[in-house]
């Protein structure tokens, strides 16, 4: 089998030769030019993933996987990014304490909040559930100097939320990340208090109730957009929270 590094550079071409150069244009006005685009929408992305996933494992196996992936991460280019996630989205079952290293060493690679929510969403966060341990490890994070470290603090504890599991920790999280004056960290934590309020009304409502007057409007606000007009008007109300500047 030939060097991981080699499939990762053909991968490399494949989306190069293949992408929409309007849609490049697109993608990087979208991000305001921090991201180089080969103007490659999800879904293909996505159909490109699971031919070479299909074959690799079966030809060389999941470690070998895991080193195209690695490989691939380690670029400027969105789509490299975006694909090295997919390639491993299916397989975080079978991953352990060695997976979750790498994927926390690739935090130090994020370039924008699309390729930060692919590794934490879709890789890091199945694997806190049912975990203290690593939720632990995660929130070792909010102290980072480092918008996405501090954001994939909260990000990572979505699917945590949607299982009904460890409020205290989403609360614990909140409380660290509260007064965080970066949008990108509101943003984050304001999606995961969303999930959680939609997993479990009865006691997220009442706990943002308990916040609002000091958490950001943004946070807030993102937090709410699931909740009934009722609750959302009732949290939002007569708030004299912190906006961004």
């Amino acid at each position: 089998m030939k060097p991981a590094s080699y499939i990762a550079s053909h991968l490399r071409t494949v989306l190069k030769n293949g992408g929409s150069a309007p849609h490049t244009k697109e993608v990087e006005w979208f991000f305001k030019h921090e991201v180089k685009s080969r103007g490659w929408y999800t879904q293909e992305i996505r159909k490109v993933a699971r031919r070479f996933t299909k074959v690799l494992k079966h030809d060389a196996g999941l470690p070998y996987l895991i080193e195209v992936a690695d490989q691939l991460f380690q670029g400027e280019v969105l789509e490299e990014k975006v694909l090295a996630v997919l390639l491993l989205e299916r397989e975080t079952a079978a991953f352990g304490d060695r997976e979750f290293r790498l994927f926390e060493k690739w935090l130090d690679r994020i370039g924008s909040w699309a390729d930060h929510d692919g590794v934490v969403h879709s890789l890091i966060a199945p694997m806190l559930v049912g975990d203290p341990k690593r939720q632990e490890r995660a929130f070792k994070w909010a102290r980072s100097k480092d918008r996405w470290h501090r954001r994939a603090t909260a990000v990572s504890l979505i699917r945590v939320a949607r299982a009904k599991q460890s409020f205290a920790q989403i609360q614990r999280v909140t409380e660290a990340l509260l007064g965080d004056e970066d949008d990108m960290v509101q943003k984050g934590l304001g999606w995961l208090l969303r999930e959680t309020a939609k997993a479990d009304p009865k006691t997220t409502i009442p706990y943002l109730m308990k916040i609002r007057e000091r958490a950001p409007r943004l946070v807030l606000r993102t937090a709410c957009e699931k909740l009934s007009s009722k609750d959302r008007a009732r949290i939002l109300a007569k708030s004299t929270a912190r906006t961004v500047q």
